[in-house]
């Protein structure tokens, strides 16, 4: 059997495991009626650790890497992080833009050579400063994450719609659809967006 290419494919799902150590995601296609499908990639994320390094792999077995994420530095709210291939080869960089996201959450998307490529933002600005708003109401703001807020994002380039990043609501891990449809031409790599997604996900301490 080939190996798996996210670039043949358009939609995604992703799912997190939350432990109090380690972090875990799994990603599928969807099947017929929308549902989690086949799966083809596991994500792990050591939680705590001074520089980030959150790896993929083919399957629990974590016998095969496929992606990895990783800081350059430490403690750097407004670091890029690599992303890189089984080969070790660079596939693209996300970064944070820290002052952007007091407000609403903004993230940068790199290719190989340092372009940017995409800039992935919280879709609502009101919904995104009614969360943050949540976050500081005694007891309450501790289960902000599990309340039925929306947390949805969009990867735009030059204005245009690439991507719709979508977390379903009333789940009590983090459930998200990754729908690239919107670039039919396919000029951004899924890779990429695949990483992203982990990355913004696991940068946010969700």
């Amino acid at each position: 059997m080939p190996p798996f290419d996210p670039n043949d494919h358009d939609v995604f799902l992703l799912r997190q495991k939350w432990t109090m150590v380690i972090n875990r995601y799994f990603f599928s296609l969807p099947d017929a009626d929308g549902r989690e499908g086949e799966r083809f990639a596991f994500v792990e994320q050591a939680r705590f650790k001074f520089k980030e390094d959150i790896r993929f792999f083919t399957d629990e077995s974590k016998s095969t890497e496929v992606l990895r994420i990783k800081a350059r530095r430490r403690f750097d709210p407004a670091a890029r992080y690599d992303i890189t291939d089984s080969n070790g080869d660079k596939i693209g960089e996300i970064q944070k833009a820290f002052a952007a996201s007091l407000l609403r959450s903004t993230y940068l998307l790199y290719d190989a050579l340092g372009n940017q490529v995409a800039e992935a933002t919280e879709r609502s600005l009101a919904v995104a400063l009614f969360r943050r708003l949540v976050g500081f109401v005694p007891y309450i703001g501790n289960y902000a994450d599990w309340l039925p807020i929306p947390y949805h994002f969009v990867f735009k380039r030059g204005g245009r719609v690439l991507v719709n990043h979508t977390r379903q609501p009333w789940k009590l891990n983090d459930h998200y659809t990754i729908d690239c449809t919107p670039d039919a031409e396919r000029t951004l790599d899924r890779r990429l967006v695949l990483a992203a997604a982990v990355g913004m996900d696991a940068l946010q301490a969700r």
